[in-house]
């Protein structure tokens, strides 16, 4: 009779204490459906930060000089980054969709397991109770002979009507270990974050000393540039004044140089439709590959409605002081703060193409920098970071989802 009572209390308090061990849940902003789409975005643009980084490096390998190594190099790092980015954005959804199922659980087993902790309490008082009282009270031995059997044969229906709280134990078990191995995931990619950061800053310092004796053309551009953004009325304007500076600039790059007089004057010849002068005129294709500046979800779509007017751009959210890099090969045009829009860069493209990047707070582009596409150039805020990208075309916007990729 004792055997069945230990067996039962056995089965009752292992379940009871089961709950009253695990620890509390910090409570999480982001529920179960946000999580799972954050994961499946994390995952999509890790797996393509990982192969822009792959290309970029092979670019590095084969570069002609060392100023297009270092463009390429720097480029590969800033993928690098965003891939760490979107490594600890896959962490952080794993670590909230394994905690809010152990919360849910935890909930359940907490209803389940109240009567099951009463019962247990009732049975070991029972258990505790001397056998020599009972054989002094009249008919309290058959009555014990009744409730031993009564007790063996009850164990095996409260083992199977505690089956599904062993499971969700189990469960709960192998949530809180998926919930520790995020955390080291978390862990880990947070400090190969730090590092690719402190390699892209060492490289950037090195870059900026090697090209500081050629950049007296740039500053004065650099001055025009901000002359500019001071005259402008808003940033529409801005990027109409520096488009067309940059159509007047491509037009006298497009001009031919002097022509020495041919040796047999009767063989000279027009010049040919393909020529690379012509081929540059006429560029019309759209730049590519074209890339979203940061890692993050878009809360703002374009043509979005707003206050002042449909969106013209896309405005993403990504985490505090994110990788932003150039969307596409371009020259920038302008690089610094503008009228509460923070730190912006616009860049020219070839073919009439403008790409315009708002929200950043620092910028590490310069007017006249030529960027290969993923090459950084600055990172975003550290509190509710925004980052703002709008496409054009000849002045008119475009929707930049229908050129990524």
């Amino acid at each position: 009779m004792r055997a069945g009572f230990a067996s039962i209390a056995a089965i009752l308090l292992a379940l009871g204490l089961a709950a009253l061990a695990a620890p509390p849940v910090v409570p999480l902003v982001e529920g179960p459906a946000e999580a799972r789409a954050a994961l499946r975005s994390a995952l999509v643009q890790s797996r393509a930060a990982e192969a822009r980084r792959s290309h970029l490096e092979q670019a590095a390998e084969n570069a002609r000089d060392a100023a297009e190594r270092a463009a390429h190099q720097a480029a590969a790092i800033a993928s690098r980054i965003q891939e760490a980015e979107a490594a600890i954005a896959v962490a952080e959804a794993r670590l909230v969709l394994a905690e809010r199922e152990r919360a849910l659980l935890r909930e359940e087993l907490g209803h389940e397991q109240q009567p099951v902790v009463q019962l247990t309490a009732a049975l070991q008082q029972f258990a505790r109770r001397p056998l020599a009282l009972s054989v002094l009270r009249p008919g309290s031995v058959q009555d014990a002979v009744y409730l031993s059997a009564m007790l063996d044969s009850a164990v095996p229906q409260i083992q199977a009507r505690t089956a599904g709280i062993r499971l969700r134990l189990v469960r709960s078990r192998n949530l809180r270990e998926e919930a520790a191995a995020a955390r080291d995931e978390l862990r880990a990619e947070q400090s190969r974050l730090a590092n690719r950061r402190a390699e892209l800053a060492a490289l950037e310092a090195r870059q900026r000393l090697a090209s500081t004796a050629a950049r007296g053309g740039a500053e004065r551009e650099a001055e025009r540039a901000l002359a500019l953004a001071e005259e402008a009325r808003d940033l529409d304007s801005l990027v109409s004044e520096l488009e067309r500076a940059g159509d007047l600039r491509a037009s006298l790059a497009a001009l031919p140089g002097p022509l020495l007089r041919p040796a047999r004057p009767h063989e000279a010849r027009p010049a040919a439709a393909n020529s690379p002068i012509a081929a540059e005129s006429g560029v019309t294709s759209a730049p590519e590959p074209y890339l979203l500046p940061v890692t993050g979800s878009i809360v703002l779509g374009f043509g979005a409605p707003q206050p002042a007017g449909a969106s013209r751009g896309l405005t993403l959210a990504p985490r505090p002081g994110a990788q932003v890099v150039a969307p596409a090969a371009g020259r920038v045009a302008f690089a610094g703060l503008y009228r509460g829009y923070g730190r912006i860069v616009i860049i020219e493209h070839a073919g009439g193409w403008t790409s315009l990047v708002t929200g950043l707070s620092r910028s590490d582009a310069s007017v006249g920098d030529e960027l290969v596409a993923g090459a950084p150039i600055g990172i975003a805020a550290q509190a509710r970071p925004r980052v703002t990208l709008e496409l054009r075309r000849n002045g008119e916007p475009i929707n930049p989802l229908r050129l990524v990729g």
